[in-house]
């Protein structure tokens, strides 16, 4: 399993536990906040490892803005939950295999 898809796996399941929407709220709220900079930070670590190998970037993107607009109380939960299944999906399709047939 590659580093782009274990960090999708990781940052989809904190996405998720943050769209619980009892729980979510009283992690970001309980936090100061402190973790939506945290997700923020895993989102543009991620965004760089996909980017580096080649993956799809799009739900990394994605988690960037929900860090950004997730202080709005039921806009940050949707979004949450969107990205987390973005995420996920992403991270669970199989990997292209590149054959080279010019040697």
């Amino acid at each position: 399993m590659s580093a782009a898809r274990i960090m999708k796996w990781v940052s989809g399941g904190f996405e998720a536990l943050l769209g619980i929407p009892v729980l979510g709220g009283i992690l970001v709220i309980g936090s100061g906040y402190y973790a939506l900079v945290v997700m923020l930070l895993l989102h543009i670590a991620t965004l760089v490892v996909s980017a580096s190998g080649g993956a799809p970037k799009h739900g990394s993107i994605l988690g960037i803005v929900t860090s950004c607009v997730a202080w709005i109380p039921f806009v940050g939960m949707i979004m949450h939950i969107i990205t987390a299944v973005i995420l996920m999906v992403d991270a669970a399709k199989k990997e292209k295999t590149v054959i080279d047939v010019t040697s």
